[in-house]
């Protein structure tokens, strides 16, 4: 599905509070949520992120689309209206969460910065953030185990049961991983933010189904080179068309 046009710019930019303080250039990773007093479950594996760029405009994400547009901070409040939302189909846990915290952005919510904690509140909700290098520092390429949880195919994002059973391990220039079905190894190549991985081989166990398209799925998506962003325990492959993989550090 194609993304959503881009957010209205709002008349009032920037991000200074009354008080001075600034959010511009700042990063935050969701620590608790809290409504009318109450812990809120978020969806497995999803932290809140906030990041605020320095040319005003405010990204955001819940766990599966992408949010984003200019944003007002005066006077203790977050106003960020007209919000533009890309489509990818998510699974429904995080479908329902990303409409939640839509709206709750959409809502005129107040925020405080104390520290590397930021709280931002509205009605009975209380989001508690803290500085993402702080919460969550970037994890290395070599010798983290990252296993599969999106398979990215043009605007759509897809996550299949048993997908985490999928992952790999860089060390040097060899990697080695297993399909859900098979194991895997080969040799990858790097240069800046470019991974190029050769000829993977595998073992012979036959797969069928769900198993047998994941492996499909997955070794065609690592061949070639790719270009790879490490952001926390998220490592994001994608190729020159736009399609790959996003996995996380197990």
């Amino acid at each position: 599905m194609p993304a959503a046009g881009l957010a209205l710019l709002l008349g009032a930019c920037g991000s200074e509070s009354g008080a001075g303080e600034s959010l511009d250039g700042k990063s935050f990773l969701s620590v608790s949520v809290t409504e009318d007093g109450k812990a809120r479950q978020l969806a497995p594996n999803t932290r809140i992120q906030l990041q605020f760029m320095d040319d005003g405009r405010l990204t955001a994400n819940a766990g599966c689309n992408s949010m984003g547009g200019k944003v007002a901070t005066s006077s203790g409040k977050l106003s960020v209206k007209d919000l533009a939302i890309t489509e990818m189909g998510c699974d429904p846990p995080r479908h329902t969460q990303d409409d939640w915290f839509a709206k709750f952005l959409q809502g005129e919510p107040s925020w405080k910065l104390e520290a590397d904690k930021l709280t931002v509140s509205q009605g009975g909700t209380a989001l508690v953030l803290q500085d993402r290098e702080t919460a969550d520092p970037d994890r290395p390429l070599d010798g983290t185990k990252w296993s599969l949880e999106t398979v990215i195919s043009g605007e759509t994002a897809s996550h299949s049961t048993g997908s985490e059973k999928a992952h790999f391990t860089i060390g040097g220039e060899r990697v080695t991983g297993s399909t859900g079905c098979n194991e895997f190894q080969g040799v990858v190549a790097r240069t800046g933010d470019k991974l190029t991985f050769g000829e993977l081989s595998t073992t012979r166990k036959a797969c069928t189904g769900d198993a047998a398209k994941l492996e499909q799925t997955l070794l065609g998506a690592l061949k070639g080179e790719l270009t790879y962003t490490i952001e926390a325990g998220r490592l994001k492959l994608r190729a020159p068309d736009g399609n790959g993989l996003d996995l996380t550090a197990g």
